[in-house]
């Protein structure tokens, strides 16, 4: 005849602090490991985007040079057809027949000539805007290449440490992960959820001196009592932390 399977007895308080305990050594392990890694990651990742940033800008000013030279072109155009204009005003000059028609051409003469010098102007100073664009992308292109340069020296110390940290931060995830089922369900989530919110990272910590050793607020003398028998699970009233006995941790360390 088949047996059937037992559930499995729940784990005492003291067995899941323990359990808590431990797994909070283990993310101290780890957030250890992030820190020599330091502020590599995020500054990898900002280089990355100003370099994006920088080229984005060098296409921008190329296609603002673009437009400028179109616009010189449309100068340019405008300058042939006043030159054109004007030669056949002059033309006509041989041919008037009195002041009025003279004066008249005169003035168009003036005023296509007037238009040619602006023209002129214009081309000039679209002429001095591609030189300030082309210089605005030499200096964007050796803004990229320092940049560039920098991300290339960050990412070799990055690919070093997380080389020679890689296998340690992975079997400590594993012993972290083979030690979630020893606690239940409702105080793993709480756990990770007050480590998620904690400055330092801290869920458990461990009294110290009848004080919360994440806060350091004094704890009520019932309180203390209770985190000593190790029946209930105890949370600092004012940080939210799970709190140890020193004493349970003193006998897990032996």
């Amino acid at each position: 005849m088949a047996t059937e399977n037992k559930p499995e007895a729940p784990r005492s308080v003291e067995d899941r602090l323990k359990t808590l305990y431990e797994l909070q050594t283990i993310h101290n392990e780890i957030r250890r490991i992030r820190d020599i890694r330091g502020k590599l990651p995020e500054e990898v990742k900002e280089l990355e985007v100003t370099i994006q940033g920088l080229h984005t800008r060098i296409e921008k000013f190329k296609h603002e040079i673009e437009e400028l030279k179109n616009k010189s072109m449309i100068e340019s155009g405008k300058i042939e057809t006043k030159k054109l204009l004007i030669e056949r005003y002059r033309q006509q000059l041989d041919n008037v027949r009195n002041n009025h028609e003279f004066d008249s051409l005169t003035k168009e003469i003036e005023y296509e000539t007037l238009d040619i010098q602006l023209a002129e102007k214009n081309i000039s100073d679209i002429e001095r805007a591609i030189a300030n664009r082309e210089n605005d992308i030499e200096n964007t292109l050796q803004e990229i290449e320092d940049h560039s340069n920098i991300l290339e020296e960050k990412k070799a110390d990055l690919d070093r440490i997380i080389g020679e940290t890689r296998s340690e931060e992975e079997n400590l995830y594993a012993r972290a992960k083979s030690l979630e089922p020893g606690v239940d369900e409702r105080t793993l989530t709480a756990f990770k959820r007050i480590r998620s919110k904690a400055h330092n990272g801290l869920g458990i910590v461990v009294v110290d001196r009848n004080a919360c050793g994440g806060c350091f607020n004094r704890i009520p003398p019932q309180k203390q009592i209770e985190i000593k028998t190790h029946k209930k699970i105890i949370v600092c009233e004012y940080c939210g932390r799970i709190m140890i006995d020193p004493a349970l941790v003193a006998e897990m360390q032996h």
